[in-house]
């Protein structure tokens, strides 16, 4: 039966980012996730999740120090910057109960020695798993489209299990998002039943392509993957990450959650409330 995270980053865009627990909680979500937590304090986050029953379960490991950054693990100029920020994250991730702190490589910056981008990335990440593994936490990792994020480092499937391989750290995995992979390579239900089987997927997540709103139009038939994952046996968290088609009218990403208590019913004998 798929489970499925709020994400609060990009949901409820019509309230303040610590109204958006509550809005989740009402809308039947049991999990949540978002980009950042650091500019907010532990202590209200963790009252937030604790008041309203949900569990947290990801977060970004790096906060960005400009707009346009997405990481900094791979680049190898910023390696105490990048460990500090860990150790950071590391901190909220004990206070807020949180299993898993998503790792972000980066752009590659002009002119970069591919080499040295990949061998910092996997130092990094050998680091951070070693790290997490002793707080009995994971770090993943996700290939992005390019379309969305020009020069980011990891964009494949193939290419993020092949750094899980070399780190070799159970506590290492990938964060699927169905969205990018759609994008970039298609074949989706192909690639489930190859990638899921192996245990180095911790996370999936959803959009619908190409717009990026709710997963019930477009060209991917999500119905038919929320089957095939439970089929395979997946019973990690779905997150919603995506941009509701109403945008931040009120009560928007509300009005957009038919989909969901679709595929709530589909796995639920009998009438269900939505649970997330």
């Amino acid at each position: 039966m798929p489970r499925f995270a709020a994400n609060l980053s990009m949901l409820y865009p019509d309230r303040p980012f610590l109204d958006r627990f509550g809005c989740a909680m009402r809308d039947g979500f049991t999990a949540v996730e978002f980009f950042f937590p650091y500019d907010h304090a532990q202590a209200d986050l963790a009252a937030r999740l604790r008041d309203h029953g949900l569990r947290l379960v990801f977060f970004n490991a790096t906060p960005r120090s400009h707009p346009e950054e997405r990481g900094i693990a791979c680049l190898p100029g910023r390696r105490r910057e990048f460990r500090d920020s860990f150790l950071r994250a590391l901190d909220h991730a004990a206070a807020l109960d949180c299993g898993s702190l998503h790792v972000m490589p980066g752009r590659v910056p002009a002119q970069a020695d591919p080499a040295a981008l990949h061998a910092t990335y996997v130092e990094n990440l050998a680091w951070a798993a070693d790290l997490a593994a002793r707080d009995g936490r994971t770090v993943l990792i996700e290939p992005i489209n390019p379309r969305d994020v020009p020069g980011f480092f990891l964009t494949r499937q193939e290419q993020a299990h092949e750094i899980v391989r070399e780190v070799g750290s159970p506590h290492l995995k990938i964060q699927m998002d169905l969205y990018h992979c759609q994008i970039v390579e298609g074949d989706l239900a192909a690639r489930l039943r190859r990638y899921l089987p192996t245990g180095h997927v911790g996370h999936v997540q959803i959009a619908g392509v190409p717009d990026r709103h709710e997963p019930d139009t477009g060209e991917i038939n999500y119905p038919y993957l929320f089957g095939l994952m439970d089929e395979l046996g997946y019973d990690g968290w779905i997150g919603c990450e995506y941009h509701p088609r109403l945008g931040a009218q009120p009560g928007g990403t509300s009005a957009g959650l038919a989909w969901l208590r679709r595929a709530r019913a589909a796995t639920c004998p009998g009438p269900a409330p939505v649970r997330g």
